[in-house]
């Protein structure tokens, strides 16, 4: 869409390429670890700023909702001007947040720093999947969206360990906030690397930003996600009348950007097999996955007494098996391609089952130790679900759209976790007076529901591109 010469030629140094990108995943690493790391934050925000079970609750999904408010806008804000500019900004801005929520004298200051982190977030993130898309090309794409991938399993799975030890360290009743200030640091870092080895913005060829798009599409990924992240504390039936408004409001967003001169979104990226599938694959599978560790958080803590370090080392062998087979399916993307993703799905599948093995034989305190093996399984075949699942999806969209692209594809993956954690949540909440071990169980079967339904979505993709390779060897 754009010709500037920012996006005319990649780089040539393909040193440089590979250092732009370590900055790039070491600020989506510092992100997305603001996802999972608060959780294990929250006893110690209660004692230290005496907060609300509501107020805890939009301290923790406020972040979520302003992250998957600002993806496509700031996907494609990327797209239209100079992606390094939105990224020094998103960065900046997320590592004052970040200093402004550890700093928090009181509840109202902390939520209001976790909106603007989220915010931050959100602009930040769609910018390394473009910039991946504009840096590299070929089997270099795929390693470096193995990379990320790696970012993204790691930083959601170590979360509560990180957190633990720095509470652990720094104590209970102001061991939060340096769950904040660790971010400081990263970000001074990472900003002059960030302007000295990202694409240098050029202004100019400007192009419309489609704020009507802007707005309708916000208001209703808005008015869906906000009854699931509030599924807890949002007491009566009322709340989910907000789901079919939200569908109304995305169906306006659709109708407009069909007639738009400057769409936020190109719709025809939906006419493209692999990033309808791969985004579908996506949102179903985030809707599982993350809510694991939801759930297995509190049946520890909660549960079994486990303390936040303790839980969050109990979950380190799937962030080991993330880690690394994300590497591993970056580079074997490119050979397998989608039989790749569903054989990770089965592995995350049969782990998922392996741990409800674990928990219906020994749910006492032990149990950390039998679910391990079962958490490296389904953190293996969890790697070998995400980078390759986003390599492919956005294996056919211009990189001249890969913002706005992977904006729209984040998206989903944060309102697929939003109502993977509602659905999962409300099962687990309502077993927990059967015993937290039961509790899991139940929870532990909506996740699986969850896969099953993603590894679905991938043998269809499987199944409808052996049929177009028949049709086209027809005479």
């Amino acid at each position: 869409m754009s010709t500037r010469a920012e996006h005319a030629t990649p780089p040539q140094d393909r040193a440089r390429r590979w250092r732009a990108l370590a900055v790039c995943l070491v600020a989506a690493f510092m992100t997305l670890l603001d996802v999972s790391i608060v959780n294990v934050a929250l006893p110690s925000i209660r004692s230290g700023l005496g907060a609300s079970e509501s107020e805890l609750q939009w301290i923790l999904s406020g972040y979520a909702l302003a992250f998957g408010l600002v993806l496509v806008p700031a996907g494609r804000l990327g797209d239209a001007r100079s992606r390094r500019a939105v990224f020094l900004f998103g960065l900046a801005l997320f590592t004052l947040s970040s200093a402004a929520a550890g700093l928090a004298p009181g509840v109202g200051w902390l939520i209001a720093a976790r909106l603007v982190q989220g915010v931050a977030g959100g602009i930040l993130n769609p910018q390394v999947a473009g910039l991946i898309q504009q840096l590299f090309e070929g089997k270099e794409r795929g390693k470096a969206f193995g990379a990320l991938g790696s970012v993204i399993g790691v930083a959601t799975a170590v979360g509560p360990l990180l957190g633990g030890a720095l509470i652990a360290l720094a104590g209970s009743d102001d061991g939060w906030r340096w769950v904040f200030y660790v971010n400081i640091p990263v970000g001074l870092v990472a900003l002059p690397l960030a302007w000295r080895l990202l694409p240098a913005p050029v202004y100019g060829d400007r192009q419309g930003l489609d704020p009507l798009g802007v707005v309708l599409l916000g208001a209703g990924v808005l008015t869906v996600m906000l009854p699931f992240v509030q599924a807890q504390q949002w007491e009566g039936a009322a709340k989910w009348l907000l789901v079919p408004a939200g569908a109304a409001l995305l169906a306006a967003f659709v109708a407009w950007e069909r007639r738009a001169a400057s769409p936020i979104v190109d719709l025809g990226l939906f006419r493209l097999r692999s990033y309808a599938l791969g985004a579908t694959i996506a949102l179903l599978y985030f809707a599982g996955f993350t809510a694991v560790f939801f759930i297995f958080t509190l049946y520890l803590q909660n549960g079994l007494g486990y303390s936040p370090l303790g839980a969050g080392l109990a979950i380190t062998p799937f962030a080991v098996g993330s880690g690394t087979a994300a590497q591993i399916g970056g580079r074997l993307v490119d050979r397998f391609g989608r039989p790749l993703v569903a054989f990770g799905l089965g592995m995350v599948l049969g782990g998922l089952v392996l741990a409800w093995i674990a928990v219906e034989l020994h749910p006492g305190a032990g149990v950390a130790w039998w679910t391990a093996l079962p958490l490296l399984v389904t953190g293996f075949g969890s790697g070998l679900v995400i980078s390759p699942n986003q390599t492919i999806t956005l294996s056919e969209v211009p990189y001249t759209e890969g913002g706005s692209a992977a904006g729209v594809l984040q998206t989903g993956q944060r309102v697929g976790t939003a109502i993977g954690v509602a659905a999962v949540g409300a099962v687990f909440f309502a077993s927990v007076p059967g015993g937290w071990a039961a509790a899991f169980r139940h929870g532990l079967i909506v996740t699986l529901g969850f896969v099953v339904l993603a590894l679905a979505a991938a043998v269809t993709d499987l199944l409808l591109g052996r049929r177009d390779r028949a049709t086209a060897e027809r005479p």
